[in-house]
């Protein structure tokens, strides 16, 4: 996924209201970015940090900045857009790069399934089971080299494991995808003293036969691509 247009960078001044950022460029303007990511984004909002925005001419949008990537001081990156996490994993299930899930015939976007809600991808082929893909962005990090989901409690995500289970008991795959925008991950866990419930329902998940894969990504100033596979353990 390339960014549609060169990335500026600034300094953050405050994150609030979830959406809403106020960040200051480098020629002292002070500008309002948006902020795609409904979490706490603990650990990457501290006033004063190096992100780095998008900025757009569209004149349907009300904010002409976006904040994509925050700059860690030893030089790493994570991208705090949740949004890109399903459009790069996107790229990769069309293109056949995701190992383990390739060859099939057809990939479907926000899949209507379960009780009112959206699979993030379907995949169908011949002669083969339906796969479920549910897709999570990983951007929490409180230990070095460990990425940890959720960063806060998360009772969408509770409801999707409960709703994988139900098609791994209907004969379909089901997978539960953590895509971590950190450059600096080299492992992925769940953040189980964040959200114990949802940890607790992911243990019922897996015995159910919900698989589990951990993917890493490169990020840089043009693209947030698809890295290496990393492992995960369960708390």
């Amino acid at each position: 996924m390339r960014f549609q247009t060169q990335l500026v960078p600034a300094t953050l001044v405050r994150r609030y209201k979830r959406f809403l950022a106020d960040c200051l460029l480098p020629d002292g303007r002070e500008v309002t970015a948006h902020v795609a990511n409904p979490g706490s984004m603990l650990g990457l909002a501290e006033a004063g940090s190096r992100i780095w925005l998008e900025p757009n001419d569209d004149p349907r949008k009300k904010l002409k900045w976006a904040w994509r990537l925050l700059e860690h001081p030893d030089g790493h990156f994570t991208g705090v857009d949740t949004g890109a996490a399903n459009r790069v994993l996107r790229a990769a299930l069309e293109g056949g790069a995701v190992a383990g899930l390739s060859g099939y015939d057809n990939v479907r976007p926000e899949v209507r399934y379960g009780e009112r809600s959206r699979i993030d991808f379907l995949l169908s082929g011949a002669g083969r089971p339906d796969a479920y893909i549910e897709v999570k962005s990983v951007t929490l990090s409180r230990q070095a080299g460990l990425a940890e989901f959720p960063d806060s409690v998360t009772a969408r995500g509770l409801k999707h494991l409960g709703e994988m289970s139900q098609m791994v008991a209907q004969g379909h795959r089901a997978v539960m995808l953590y895509l971590v925008q950190r450059t600096d991950a080299e492992r992925v866990t769940l953040a189980a003293d964040i959200d114990p419930a949802y940890a607790a329902a992911f243990a019922r998940a897996q015995r159910a036969g919900v698989e589990v894969m951990a993917l890493g990504c490169r990020i840089t100033l043009e693209a947030v691509t698809l890295d290496t596979p990393l492992p995960f353990t369960a708390p």
